[in-house]
């Protein structure tokens, strides 16, 4: 069955026409402080300053400050209680945006209602495929000494793509049940009296 994926608006501005990344398009068109805005709102789990500011290709400093300005509006929260200050997205927040940009996409309902089928039919087909009822159960199976390299290589990256699947899985579905609430309004909101 085919990967049923839709695009993330980071990955649909950094996508050439023939479908592939194109970093140095987006490092032409941007400057390090819009680069370290984009990895920051795409991380899905803490990281540091130093792995932001690697990640978008600047410097530590202008990095960090970036982020503080970011934790001060809201967009990221920090944790300093590791061995180093972590940085990670308002993940509600995240959802709610992913939720808003799906209602607005034009897809209909009745089409995201079909991609969330196919979904579910996936990661069905993988729970009976290997007996297995969640991604980390079928990593566990890497353990079996009879699977050749190849193998393991293909059960890592479904597992990472069922992790995947079942996080937009959610998204999907809350941007299913609040349809008519995620509307885009057309008129402006009226001043109290």
């Amino acid at each position: 069955m085919a990967s049923i994926y839709i695009k993330t608006q980071f990955e649909r501005c950094c996508m050439t026409e023939d479908g592939s990344n194109s970093e140095s398009l987006m490092e032409r068109q941007t400057t390090g402080e819009d680069r370290v805005r984009m990895t920051a709102r795409q991380l899905s789990e803490p990281r540091t300053a130093n792995w932001v500011a690697s990640e978008a290709d600047w410097s530590h400093e202008p990095t960090k400050r970036v982020l503080e300005r970011l934790v001060d509006d809201g967009i990221l929260h920090r944790d300093e209680s590791g061995t180093h200050t972590t940085y990670y997205p308002d993940y509600r927040r995240q959802a709610m945006l992913e939720a808003m940009r799906l209602r607005d996409s034009g897809h209909t309902v009745e089409e995201l209602t079909d991609r969330l089928a196919d979904m579910k039919t996936q990661i069905r087909d993988w729970e009976d495929e290997f007996g297995v009822e969640s991604p980390n159960q079928l990593r566990g199976t890497l353990a079996d000494e009879s699977l050749d390299a190849d193998e393991e290589d293909r059960r890592r990256e479904i597992a990472r793509e069922w992790e995947h699947l079942q996080q937009r899985i959610q998204v999907i579905g809350f941007a299913i049940r609040e349809w008519d609430f995620l509307a885009p309004t057309t008129e402006p909101a009226e001043a109290n009296s």
